[in-house]
């Protein structure tokens, strides 16, 4: 049965040196490995006769490779809200060595120094929802893990913190749409590989 509302395609960037070390990377541009590279190809199969009304990306190197690796580099218009929760003073630094300094830290409740609060993501999260539903039609976004998982939340009503409550890999593709009406966020699929 196909669905007469519009979705939102989510795919997070592929693999890079930082996502694999689990190091927290916000605003440092750094590029794909190759086996990062060859997931986005990978992206493209997964979308393969689809057809989007817009492509948007956050202005990310690693997002905008997965973008053009995936096939859509070409119609993708970059969106400066789509970037990275600004990790500030954590940019770099692994969970474990956070937790060192700062026991029981944790983002989506505490924030990062110098940084972006739950709060500020989930700010930039509203602003590209409200323009995903001025378009008509299904739109395809390549980004980052955390702002991803604050725009999930969101689309469902949730705070900002809600978005600790979900999970995506690296090159994984998610679905956001409507149930009974446009009154109806769901989530259809979330972190597939």
């Amino acid at each position: 049965m196909s669905n007469p509302y519009p979705e939102i395609y989510l795919v997070r960037h592929g693999e890079t040196e930082w996502s694999a070390s689990g190091k927290h990377t916000g605003r440092t541009d750094i590029p794909l490995t190759p086996k990062g590279e060859a997931a986005a190809r990978g992206v493209a199969d997964r979308l393969k006769d689809l057809s989007f009304q817009a492509v948007w990306s956050s202005p990310s190197q690693r997002a905008f490779s997965t973008c053009t690796l995936a096939g859509f580099g070409a119609t993708a218009v970059k969106k400066p809200d789509l970037q990275e929760w600004d990790y500030g003073a954590y940019e770099g630094v692994k969970t474990k060595e956070i937790l060192v300094q700062r026991p029981g830290w944790q983002l989506f409740r505490d924030g990062c120094p110098d940084g972006e609060s739950a709060a500020d993501v989930g700010a930039r999260a509203d602003r590209i929802i409200a323009g995903l539903r001025a378009i008509e039609g299904n739109v395809l976004v390549f980004s980052s893990s955390h702002f991803l998982r604050v725009l999930a939340a969101r689309w469902l009503g949730l705070p900002p913190e809600g978005g600790a409550h979900f999970v995506l890999d690296t090159a994984s593709l998610s679905i956001l749409g409507y149930k009974h009406d446009l009154s109806e966020p769901v989530i259809r699929r979330w972190n597939q590989k």
